[in-house]
């Protein structure tokens, strides 16, 4: 499709410019188009070009989803759950491609970028093995026993649609990609424009693991082009990203009357209580704020900590801050890797910038670092940030955390529920039953005892999702499941048309049935 100068971040990884070109080519477009560079955050070199799709491009990608869909579904869940666990293996077999795409496209550190290759297969692995079996016919109630039954079953929706983030290519494309193949969809995926390769590998490896041709497909351009469109042309769709862009989805699918699943924004407390051992809560804090350069929706970017332990913390959290090492490339340069763009790094800039313009003090970092990367930002902790500053309301998405002291459990759970997002929070304490408590009083989704982030998110079982301003349903478990298929009852009478029957007069029909549901009742209770 194009050449390239040899970029020195390509030079050290296992792809070239014509395997990226190669998988440029999956991408099928009606026409001619113009393309899009895909530049690393790294050195903000460009390394491929993917077609900047229109509308037709993905009204054809739908057809032939709809029409491969039809054949994909009549297997049984069995059968397609065997190929999320054939496309598990080939995950861990290329891993180190994988690595590569993901560092060259987001430049993180390796180590963040393992954790998505981690969690495709964990989520393949969960989906394989209990998916079939939440898709089994149910056994309902039915309204009189023994004489009626119900049975509800499921379909898959149709075609599901797919809108994936630059932060987590990997993990926030396959975490509703898979449940939605293994429910017998098809899924039309759009990338983020500066994140297409990962998807596109992955999409390639599905197909070597048996997925048929079409049921999933790949379309790649501008989000304010190829979202809108593919909104209008699915049956369902799932969305990752900002909470303003989500509000827009959101609208549009209801003018489509098509459910959709948001995950959005995050302004994520942390808590660290009176008993908690500090150095465990400054490990953890070390880890939530500052895994992929912060821009992850599950950070915590608010600390409450108990005043009896402030300072102890504080020193141990400054401490483990400075020995984080800035690197970008492939390999293993550093602990925290870059953001992903100019206008990333602005957005941090401001928020750290204003803050101490109202008198925050920085304790750590607070320095870009263009020696490093064209876009590398220290890891930042902030005090005495002023409550209606923008990085104490706003979500910052980069590597700098505010910390600040309270007088106890109340005052930490009334500071971490002023806020009008509400989707992953962590609570440290070394009584964990005291912890529960704690985590039921805050209003966000995913609350994590001792962890910042990652048990929380790995209980794949378990649904993942977010209160107020971060979104709309769940993923992950049953409910991730299912929230891909329409629902049937089946309602089956033994008796003929449930009706009053016409021996029987009408006054002596509804004392008969009152009575009845009298005994129905108290059985019930008896049996709660």
């Amino acid at each position: 499709m194009s050449s390239f100068t040899p970029s020195a971040v390509l030079a050290d990884s296992t792809l070239t410019h014509d395997r990226l070109d190669d998988l440029a080519e999956r991408v099928r477009t009606v026409g001619e188009r113009s393309s899009i560079d895909v530049r690393t955050p790294a050195t903000d070199e460009r390394v491929g070009v993917v077609p900047a799709c229109e509308a037709a491009d993905v009204d054809v990608a739908v057809e032939r989803a709809r029409s491969a869909q039809v054949a994909w579904a009549e297997r049984t869940p069995r059968e397609r759950a065997a190929v999320l666990f054939r496309f598990a293996d080939l995950v861990l077999d290329l891993r180190e491609e994988l690595l590569d795409a993901i560092q060259i496209e987001t430049a993180k550190a390796r180590e963040h970028a393992f954790e998505e290759v981690l969690d495709v297969v964990n989520t393949a692995g969960y989906y394989g093995k209990d998916g079939p079996g939440l898709l089994d016919d149910r056994n309902r109630t039915g309204p009189a026993p023994f004489l009626t039954s119900a049975v509800e079953t499921y379909e898959p929706v149709g075609v599901v649609g797919v809108i994936s983030p630059w932060n987590y290519p990997m993990t926030l494309s396959m975490a509703d990609v898979l449940p939605a193949l293994l429910t017998g969809n098809a899924v039309v995926c759009k990338p983020d424009e500066r994140t297409p390769f990962a998807t596109l590998l992955l999409a390639e490896l599905l197909e070597a693991a048996g997925l048929p041709e079409d049921v999933f497909s790949v379309v790649t351009g501008e989000g304010s082009v190829v979202g809108p469109a593919l909104i209008d042309r699915v049956d369902y769709v799932a969305f990752t990203g900002g909470t303003e862009t989500g509000r827009v989805v959101a609208e549009r699918a209801g003018k489509n009357l098509i459910d959709c699943s948001l995950e959005l924004g995050g302004k994520n407390p942390m808590l660290v209580l009176d008993d908690a051992d500090v150095e465990t809560a400054a490990r953890g804090a070390v880890k939530g704020a500052f895994t992929n350069a912060g821009q992850l929706c599950l950070a915590p970017e608010r600390i409450y900590v108990d005043e009896t332990v402030y300072d102890e913390f504080l020193d141990a959290f400054v401490g483990k801050t400075r020995e984080l090492t800035l690197g970008v490339g492939v390999g293993y340069q550093g602990d925290v890797g870059s953001l992903i763009d100019e206008r990333q790094l602005d957005r941090v800039r401001e928020h750290v910038d204003g803050a101490v313009e109202d008198g925050a003090s920085v304790l750590t970092g607070g320095r870009h670092r263009p020696d490093v990367g064209p876009f590398c930002y220290e890891p930042t902790i902030l005090e005495g940030v002023e409550p209606d500053s923008q990085v104490a309301c706003e979500e910052t998405f980069g590597p700098v955390v505010s910390v600040y002291p309270v007088s106890g459990v109340e005052e930490a759970v009334s500071r971490a529920n002023d806020s009008e997002y509400g989707l992953n929070a962590s609570v440290y304490t070394r009584d964990t039953k005291r912890g529960r408590a704690v985590a039921r009083q805050i209003d966000c989704g995913t609350v994590c005892v001792n962890d910042p982030f990652t048990v929380g998110w790995a209980s794949m079982d378990a649904p993942m999702g977010g209160f107020g301003d971060s979104g709309l349903g769940r993923r992950h478990g049953e409910v991730g499941l299912l929230q891909y298929v329409e629902s049937r009852t089946i309602a089956t009478s033994a008796f003929g048309p449930m009706e009053r029957p016409a021996s029987l007069p009408g006054r002596w029909f509804i004392r008969l049935s009152s009575g009845a549901l009298r005994v129905q009742t108290r059985i019930r209770r008896w049996l709660s």
